[in-house]
């Protein structure tokens, strides 16, 4: 009985104690994804307002391998990344700490229509850099709070570049996304409204990714990339349009080079660095793929 009632104690000292990290929930996508470090999606108790993906095994993590952080908004503002996690996932399993805004699925296909706000992507940046200091979390020193990625998908991807300016982040990731060219007729949910002007605050390497002409985000990314020419910046066109590869296995093509994208930014990684330089850029090897850059080798 006594040590019935010790675990109670404890069991319920951890549970008041939303500064330790701890699983509420977890799901392995797609066997853990194609990368190196098998991958799972998860809640956490010290962050039930976001999703985790990350490598399952973490306790071999130490001061000289480290995850980098990437954080993700989604499309239509959603507050949950039900559409994307294969995408995610994938990109987990290269070795990378990635927090989604908003609540974990519960089951495949499930949809969640709420919507966020762009302040959740800082949030999920104050976590994970309180977590890696933080003696009793399981991601105490094994994460990099210098190597911090900022991303999103279309509504999600306008909420990336609204926090663009954060001093911490390292590079960003918006896909089927840019800032309209024109004003919206009407506020739509979750939708920052930002302008133009926002992209000067822009001080990272900056990859966008669109869907080809088809994709409604195409002409306002396009500009975007246009008006980017005081950072390094690659715009990568695949004819999908706006709904991207992301439901697809592992990901689709999105995941391949978005991946590749950070662990070059994020690992300093040569060889996946070799998709995005060069002259050609090694994407050119895909015929499926046209792609500009500036401010690139």
């Amino acid at each position: 009985m006594k040590k019935v009632g010790v675990f109670i104690f404890l069991l319920a000292t951890f549970l008041m104690n939303p500064g330790v990290a701890g699983t509420t929930a977890s799901r392995v996508i797609e066997d853990g994804g194609t990368g190196e470090h098998s991958a799972i999606m998860m809640g956490d108790g010290s962050l039930p307002t976001h999703t985790l993906f990350r490598p399952e095994n973490i306790s071999d993590l130490d001061k000289k391998n480290t995850l980098p952080i990437i954080v993700w908004g989604n499309g239509a503002c959603h507050d949950s990344p039900w559409e994307h996690v294969n995408f995610l996932n994938e990109i987990a399993s290269h070795g990378f700490l990635v927090i989604a805004v908003g609540t974990m699925p519960t089951k495949e296909g499930e949809q969640v229509t709420e919507h966020s706000a762009s302040s959740k992507l800082v949030d999920a940046i104050d976590w994970a850099i309180a977590q890696n200091s933080n003696k009793d979390s399981v991601y105490y020193q094994k994460l990099n709070p210098k190597q911090i990625g900022v991303s999103g998908m279309s509504c999600g991807g306008l909420q990336a570049l609204e926090v663009a300016d954060d001093p911490r982040t390292s590079t960003l990731l918006i896909c089927n996304s840019g800032i309209f060219n024109d004003p919206m007729p009407e506020k739509l949910p979750g939708i920052p409204e930002v302008d133009k002007t926002q992209l000067k605050k822009i001080h990272t390497p900056t990859l966008y990714l669109l869907g080809g002409p088809s994709d409604i985000a195409y002409e306002n990314g396009m500009n975007d990339v246009e008006r980017i020419d005081h950072v390094p910046v690659f715009v990568g066109n695949l004819d999908v349009g706006h709904g991207g590869t992301y439901s697809q296995e592992y990901g689709g093509e999105f995941a391949r080079v978005a991946a590749a994208w950070f662990k070059w930014q994020l690992k300093n990684d040569k060889e996946a660095a070799e998709l995005f330089v060069g002259d050609p850029a090694g994407l050119s090897q895909d015929s499926e793929w046209t792609f500009n850059k500036k401010n690139l080798l």
